[in-house]
């Protein structure tokens, strides 16, 4: 697919903010290796899905009341717990639950994207705006070479998105009108309600979010600044 500008950005953006989990790394090739190289015998592509397909419904128990403020390293252990008996997982270490939560800690960026942030950096601020904790956050950057000027992450706002806390949130930390922040992001729910709050938006595509078996849709949707197949592209569209 071609790359697309959408619509003409109304402001100058000063600020890019990026989503992580599927946008920047590749949670499930890296969250299929983990549990692999753990236990053989599990269906990684399985098990990565369903791990991951816990977390929205984690967060809604949050946001809900049911539960306090809660890290998402904390909330990825409560659903792991909850899945392992469908694996036949439930008689591993505690030593190696521990090890595997923290896989989400260790994933991989697609391969354009330290390349692609390094180019973007030298315009803008780059930054993140994800559900996971800083503590993730810092460690999966430092392990991958992400360049971020700043880490910001739901645990800054105690409001995971798509909470207009945490957009606004962005704008407010740079003290900017919020379009002058824009979001880029592979999700076209968290995009929408970026814009929702006044963000500029950019699409990039990954096909391959959810594993080889499982492609995505990547059309274009009308409403965004940008859609672009990855970062490198976008740094083109961008200028950089």
């Amino acid at each position: 697919m071609n790359d697309t500008k959408i619509i003409s950005p109304m402001q100058p953006v000063q600020v890019l903010a990026f989503d992580v989990f599927g946008t920047v790394v590749d949670w499930h090739g890296g969250i299929a290796r983990a549990i692999t190289e753990l236990a053989p015998q599990v269906d990684g592509d399985a098990f990565a899905l369903a791990w991951r397909s816990g977390y929205r419904p984690a967060m809604e128990r949050v946001m809900r009341g049911e539960l306090g403020w809660t890290l998402i390293d904390q909330l990825h252990r409560m659903i792991l717990d909850s899945i392992l008996p469908q694996f036949g997982l439930q008689d591993l270490p505690e030593q190696d639950l521990q090890q595997l939560n923290r896989a989400w800690h260790r994933l991989d960026p697609w391969p354009e994207v330290v390349a692609g942030l390094k180019r973007l950096k030298k315009r803008f601020v780059i930054c993140t705006l994800s559900n996971g904790n800083i503590a993730l956050l810092t460690h999966m950057a430092k392990r991958a070479g992400l360049p971020w000027d700043c880490i910001l992450s739901a645990e800054v706002f105690h409001a995971y998105k798509p909470d207009p806390a945490t957009y606004l949130g962005v704008a407010r930390v740079f003290d900017l009108p919020a379009n002058q922040v824009m979001l880029v992001a592979a999700h076209h729910d968290d995009l929408a309600a970026a814009r929702a709050c006044g963000l500029q938006t950019a699409y990039i595509e990954r096909p391959l979010e959810f594993g080889a078996k499982q492609p995505k849709d990547v059309s274009p949707q009308p409403g965004n600044t940008w859609h672009a197949r990855d970062l490198m592209a976008l740094a083109d569209q961008l200028g950089c």
